[in-house]
């Protein structure tokens, strides 16, 4: 039982159940010294908070600290105690007395804003981070053979490839999909996103050293709307505001890839860092598409893992030159069109655990990829079309069944008809013309 569970279950009793039935919900602070954060880093927070915002209600305040009023209130009275901020309109209450800076407050924030840049909701501790994500760790999900065909329902694949990948995302161990270009690895990696169950909590950003790392990114974070409103009068109701409840997470990276992105990006201007997409992925799944196609080698990258992905934690050093180490809980799916010797060595690749082959595809299953290209497309399917193209293209070129090729011709044949302001048809002469647009072949 975490300390914010003893100290409420001491005074009322008869909550101790429920809050350890929710114990993995983040409580909100009874007071400053619970946020985990150091009273002076608080007040340089507000600071630059009213230099942003002008005159600022508490309400306001706390909307955008994203702190209950308990942690609130006494900030604002050191800040007026120390003439740092004054009262600007006083109306029936005291959440509508508006408060804005004072001329000592404003060269305060300024000097605060030379430090740092950030001003966001408040930070939350390492320490309550690095427990939050051991919390509701990634290892902690099972997926049933139900639940994975539920989230690949409307993918062709054979049954051993979703067998493969049922006991692959059960283990939390790297996955490496390998084989041709278009057979659809990326395709079925993103799907797996569908088989994650569990809501998770993500911080906003953390504070360690006094440094502020950003955390929540709404292109990897989709926030979940919660019941729970996120300041009440009464705290037994509430979640800390800094957290926000999130599907577990999908990070992805491709050819972009660079080894100084896996650590701290620290802004120069701003002065605050943002988390690589491994901390952003915690909980939940990164996706290194296209390994091999990278800036930084295969071999580079593995090596700049094999400890992380091997004992899941992650260390990292502020440009301060202070060191610490964050979890590192999110399943990695690799995928490659490379041969996995030509990636890593075989100690490397004892590790990822799966190394999962996905090709050519069969013809009953590639005809069924190529009925999907069509309904989506609004094009009605021709079994003779498609007969010709098996034969008279595939066979006659040797050319692979790949997942991808079915897609990219019903759209071309699309394009086309759109040029030529009709509808689109499903015929010989129209595969043909896109078999040799597409394949480039006289």
């Amino acid at each position: 039982m975490n300390t914010t569970v003893e100290r409420q279950a001491n005074e009322r009793p008869e909550k101790v159940s429920e809050l350890i039935a929710s114990a993995l919900v983040p409580l909100p602070p009874a007071n400053w010294a619970e946020s985990g954060l150091p009273f002076d880093f608080l007040v340089d927070l507000m600071l630059k908070t009213f230099f942003n915002g002008g005159s600022l209600s508490q309400w306001e305040l706390g909307e955008r600290l994203k702190l209950p009023v308990a942690v609130i209130e006494p900030l604002l009275d050191f800040l007026r105690a120390e003439s740092l901020c004054e009262v600007t309109r006083r109306d029936l209450g005291s959440a509508q007395i508006s408060y804005q800076l004072s001329g000592p407050g404003r060269l305060r924030a300024e000097a605060s804003l030379q430090k740092s840049h950030y001003c966001g909701p408040a930070p939350v501790s390492l320490k309550a981070y690095v427990a939050q994500v051991e919390s509701q760790s990634i290892a902690r999900m099972r997926v049933s053979r139900t639940a994975l065909n539920s989230a690949l329902n409307g993918v062709v694949m054979p049954q051993h490839l979703r067998e493969d990948l049922g006991a692959a995302i059960n283990s939390c161990r790297p996955v490496l999909l390998y084989g041709p270009s278009g057979s659809g690895k990326t395709y079925i990696a993103e799907h797996l996103v569908n088989a994650l169950s569990g809501q998770i909590y993500v911080p906003y950003a953390i504070l360690v050293d006094g440094e502020v790392i950003q955390i929540f990114d709404p292109l990897v974070h989709h926030a979940i709307p919660s019941m729970t409103q996120e300041h009440v009068l009464d705290r037994w109701n509430g979640v800390d505001a800094r957290w926000t409840l999130c599907r577990r997470p999908v990070a992805m990276s491709g050819g972009e890839l660079t080894l100084p992105m896996l650590d701290l990006q620290f802004d120069v201007h701003s002065r605050f860092y943002v988390a690589p997409p491994q901390v952003k992925a915690n909980n939940g799944l990164l996706i290194i598409d296209d390994l091999g196609r990278q800036l930084v080698t295969p071999r580079d990258l593995m090596n700049r893992w094999i400890v992380p992905l091997d004992r899941r934690i992650d260390h990292f050093a502020l440009h301060t030159g202070k060191k610490f180490s964050l979890p590192f809980d999110a399943h990695v799916i690799f995928s490659s069109n490379l041969q996995p010797l030509e990636l890593a060595d075989e100690a490397f690749l004892r590790r990822l655990g799966y190394k999962i082959f996905v090709g050519e595809m069969a013809s009953d299953d590639y005809r069924q990829v190529f009925i999907q290209a069509c309904e989506r497309s609004g094009v009605g399917f021709s079994e003779a079309a498609f007969d010709y193209l098996l034969r008279e293209c595939h066979q006659a070129c040797k050319q692979a069944l790949l997942a991808c090729t079915p897609f990219d011709l019903v759209s071309m044949i699309c394009d086309q008809a759109a040029y030529l302001d009709k509808p689109p048809e499903m015929t010989k002469e129209t595969l043909n013309w896109a078999w040799q647009t597409y394949f480039a072949r006289a």
